[in-house]
C-alpha cells in the first residue's frame, strides 16, 4: 500500500510595495486595540476555514488583529497596522531608542518601511463578525453596518436631549419613542432641560468668542513655529520639545513642551498628552498681559481644538504654567510623537495697558 504524503502548507513571500503619499494621507488613523494573546496550538488545517487561516497570516505582528487601515512591512516582510507602527515610533522616541520590528528586530522608520497594498485589500475582503448581531460581513463594510444598519445595535431615544435615559436595540426604539413619557412633558419641564444644555454650549462658545474679541487688539503676533525634540541631562534622559526663539512685542519668547501622563513614566503609559509653556526670554519693566492660542498651521496637520490661555509676565514671572495642548485624542498625541518635528501656528495677543 502506497503511503500517502503528509499535508504541506506553503506561504508566499510578501512583495515590496513602494510608499504612496496620497494613499497615506487618505488613510484614517486607527489606534490598535489591546494586544491579544496568541495561542500556538497546531490548527486542524482540514477543518479550519480558509478565511481563518488567511487571518492568522495577514494579521499585525504587534496586536495580532487584522489591520483596519494602512499596512506597513519591515525589510523582512513582517506586517504592522498603521496604529501599531505609529505607536512603536512614539514609544521609541520617548525611550530614546531605535525603533525595531517586534518580530525580527530590524530597524524601522518612516523611510525604511513600505506600504503593502495587497494585504490591505485582502484584509478588507475577509469576513468580520458584527459585535451586535454576530453576523459576518466584509471588513470594508462592517463599520457602516454596526453604526447605521444593524437592528441589534444600541441606540438612544430621540428625546434624550430633554432627559430620557433609555437606550436599547435599534429595532425597539420606535416602540419606546411612541410610548416615551418625555414626549408628553410640559413646556416648563422641557425648558429646564434645555437650559442645562444651553449652559454647556455657552461654555464651549465662550472660548471662540474670546478669540474673536482679541482680534480687535492693536498688538497681535502670528508665528509659524516648530517643536524640535531634545533630551534632558538627567540620569534617565527624558524627552522634551522646544521652539527657536522668536520676536513678539519687541521681546524674545520661546515655547517648551513635554509629555505628561497619569503614569510616572510616559513611556510605560498608554494615555499620554502634550503640555506646553510660554517663556519670556527678555527683561521687562512693566507687566505684559498676554493671551495665546495654538492652531494648526500651513506647514503641519495637527488636529487641535483651539484653547485660549492667558498669563501676566513680570520681572519676577517669566514662565507661564504648563497647559495641555488640546489635541483631539490620545491617538493624535502618539501620531505627533512619531513625527520628526511638530509644526503649528502660534497667535499672541497683548492686552492694552
Amino acid at each position: 500500500m502506497a503511503q500517502s504524503e503528509p499535508l504541506r502548507s506553503s506561504a508566499g513571500e510578501t512583495s515590496k510595495v513602494y510608499n504612496d503619499d496620497d494613499d497615506h494621507n487618505a488613510q484614517q488613523f486607527v489606534e490598535p486595540a489591546i494586544k491579544r494573546p496568541r495561542f500556538f496550538s497546531p490548527p486542524n488545517i482540514r477543518n479550519e476555514r480558509l478565511e481563518r487561516r488567511l487571518g492568522t497570516i495577514l494579521c499585525c505582528t504587534v496586536c495580532w488583529d487584522l489591520p483596519k487601515g494602512a499596512v506597513y512591512q519591515c525589510a523582512n516582510g513582517h506586517l504592522m497596522c498603521v496604529g501599531c507602527f505609529t505607536h512603536l515610533l512614539a514609544d521609541s522616541k520617548l525611550r530614546d531608542e531605535t525603533s525595531t520590528c517586534p518580530s525580527c528586530r530590524v530597524e524601522i522608520s518612516r523611510s525604511s518601511v513600505w506600504r503593502n497594498l495587497a494585504v490591505e485589500k485582502a484584509s478588507n475582503e475577509l469576513p468580520c463578525t458584527c459585535k451586535f448581531c454576530h453576523r459576518e460581513f466584509p471588513r470594508c463594510s462592517i463599520q457602516n453596518h454596526e453604526q447605521s444598519l444593524c437592528e441589534e445595535r444600541i441606540v438612544r431615544c430621540k428625546y434624550n436631549r430633554i432627559g430620557c435615559s433609555w437606550s436599547g436595540r435599534d429595532k425597539e426604539v420606535l416602540l419606546h419613542e411612541s410610548n416615551c413619557e418625555h414626549s408628553r412633558r410640559s413646556g416648563f419641564d422641557i425648558l429646564t432641560s434645555l437650559q442645562i444644555i444651553d449652559s454647556c454650549r455657552e461654555k464651549e462658545m465662550k472660548s471662540f468668542e474670546n478669540i474673536i474679541d482679541l482680534l480687535s487688539y492693536e498688538h497681535i503676533m502670528i508665528n509659524d513655529l516648530q517643536f524640535k525634540p531634545f533630551r534632558t541631562e538627567e540620569v534617565i534622559h527624558r524627552l522634551f520639545y522646544e521652539t527657536r526663539r522668536f520676536t513678539a512685542f519687541n521681546k524674545q519668547w520661546a515655547l517648551t513642551a513635554q509629555i505628561s501622563s497619569s503614569h510616572q513614566d510616559p513611556a510605560q503609559s498608554y494615555d499620554r498628552e502634550i503640555i506646553y509653556q510660554l517663556t519670556l526670554k527678555s527683561k521687562t519693566v512693566s507687566p505684559l498681559h498676554v493671551s495665546y492660542v495654538v492652531l494648526r498651521g500651513p506647514f503641519g496637520d495637527m488636529k487641535v481644538n483651539p484653547e485660549l490661555y492667558s498669563f501676566e509676565f513680570t520681572d519676577q514671572d517669566y514662565d507661564s504654567p504648563y497647559n495641555p495642548l488640546p489635541l483631539e485624542d490620545g491617538e493624535e498625541c502618539n501620531r505627533l510623537l512619531a513625527e520628526k518635528y511638530i509644526n503649528f501656528r502660534f497667535i499672541m495677543f497683548l492686552a492694552p495697558s
